[in-house]
């Protein structure tokens, strides 16, 4: 009987095993069956940018974090498929730094050249992963969101390739519930444009806080102010932003901070993470971690210990992006196939303390991101996934946080040489800072 493998997500991760599994079936391997199930109506995960917030037209979770006029916030090069470069899709080179639409478009582009599609059920959540110790499988229980209708199943593994950027941690601050003002989860933002002229309150610094803010500067904002728990960015900002000690409280619009500073705010974005959330995982196979390089109880950031038949791709804090969810996909792939044996239970737990200890010494950004390049080179060496330079992705993304100290409006100015093909970027022809329009078109065009 044919195995058959689920694969819980549709974006980058999911499209991933997706994408493996087709390579191996391409050079003449006999697959397991694959069903993805998606949440969304199109693949893409985060990518798929959506004007709604809150729940969607069925009542669910709307899962994309996208906003209007998001570009990348690294450099391109060190997030390339190694089997579909930027120039085969686009035909010549382009920017470091595309826009959404542009990357989306390097997503798609890459899976409907494998032609995976009809592997994906769309528009099908996922309700409930049970194990079965006696028959060794498990069932997955799903919905059809547009028959009404539910479906249960069986799977020799499922691959949980849900994300972790979908499910806001929102914490509390006093007197937040009587602030006169708008207040949002990141998660909610949309358009920069809502924020202009407005004083406006970034609660974290993250990611995503230094991006919002930049965002919001660039589009018309009156003022950005962030507030940190853990220390200030460094970054050298624009005279109309400051840097303040956590929030403390908050009375109508007056926000009073750890350092007794008083400001008056329209508008609080809480940039403050997410949740690793499963709720369609019993206790025993749901993985509890918050975001770091290397989540405890998974074999090479992959394998559930506890059950090796459960697989997770993408759920570190991530320099790597899409090259790494590859490298997970085409080894977890290598395992179902029976190309790959996993130790036993013992040299498991010492290899993941391994490297749970490793991560945990480490001291800064740039130690960090030679962690995980030791990671997916640890990956990569296993496996038939193409070759590429990744000791240059290595100092592309130190220069890159370099290029953030000095400028952080004006680091996505710069332009990197891709490591599969070793062209070098283009300069885009119009400063990040001056680009009001995020098309694909005018991203594309040459001036």
């Amino acid at each position: 009987m044919t195995k058959r493998v689920a694969v819980i997500g549709a974006g980058p991760s999911g499209l991933a095993q997706l994408r493996a599994f087709q390579s191996a079936k391409a050079k003449g391997a006999d697959i397991p069956e694959v069903v993805c199930f998606e949440r969304q109506e199109d693949w893409g995960g985060l990518w798929n940018y959506t004007w709604r917030t809150g729940l969607d037209e069925y009542g669910e979770p709307v899962h994309s974090s996208m906003y209007r006029y998001l570009w990348s916030n690294g450099p391109k090069e060190c997030l390339e498929f190694a089997d579909y470069t930027f120039e085969e899709h686009f035909g010549k080179a382009i920017a470091s730094y595309p826009p959404r639409e542009v990357l989306w478009d390097y997503i798609k582009g890459r899976v409907e050249k494998a032609g995976v599609r009809d592997w994906i059920r769309f528009r099908t959540p996922v309700r409930m992963v049970t194990y079965s110790e006696d028959s060794g499988k498990f069932t997955v229980t799903a919905q059809d969101l547009e028959k009404q209708h539910t479906l249960t199943e069986e799977f020799d593994n499922v691959v949980v390739a849900s994300g972790h950027f979908s499910t806001p941690n929102v914490p509390h601050f006093p007197g937040i519930e009587g602030f006169n003002g708008r207040v949002l989860h990141a998660h909610d933002f949309r358009d920069a444009l809502e924020f202009k002229g407005k004083d406006l309150l970034i609660v974290g610094r993250s990611y995503s806080a230094e991006d919002i803010g930049s965002q919001c500067h660039k589009y018309g904002g009156k003022s950005v102010t962030i507030t940190y728990r853990s220390g200030p960015t460094g970054f050298h900002w624009a005279d109309n932003w400051q840097e303040l000690p956590l929030l403390q409280k908050i009375e109508n619009k007056t926000c009073t901070f750890q350092d007794g500073t008083k400001k008056d705010v329209d508008a609080i974005i809480l940039c403050t993470g997410y949740l690793h959330y499963f709720p369609f995982l019993p206790d025993d196979l749901k993985l509890r971690t918050h975001n770091r390089l290397y989540p405890p109880k998974l074999y090479k950031g992959i394998f559930w210990e506890d059950n090796t038949k459960l697989i997770y791709l993408g759920m570190q804090d991530q320099f790597y992006t899409f090259s790494m969810f590859d490298a997970q996909a085409w080894y977890a792939r290598d395992v179902i196939l029976g190309r790959i044996e996993l130790p036993s239970a013992e040299r498991m737990a010492k290899d993941i303390t391994e490297w749970v200890a490793r991560e945990e010494a480490l001291e800064d950004p740039f130690q960090q991101i030679d962690f995980q390049a030791d990671y997916l080179r640890d990956l990569c060496q296993a496996t038939d996934y193409p070759k590429f330079d990744i000791d240059l992705t290595v100092a592309e993304f130190k220069e890159w946080e370099h290029d953030k100290e000095h400028s952080i409006t004006g680091y996505r100015d710069k332009a990197f040489k891709s490591p599969c093909t070793g062209t070098m970027a283009p300069v885009h022809h119009t400063p990040w800072a001056e680009a009001m329009d995020d098309s694909m078109a005018t991203f594309l065009a040459s001036k």
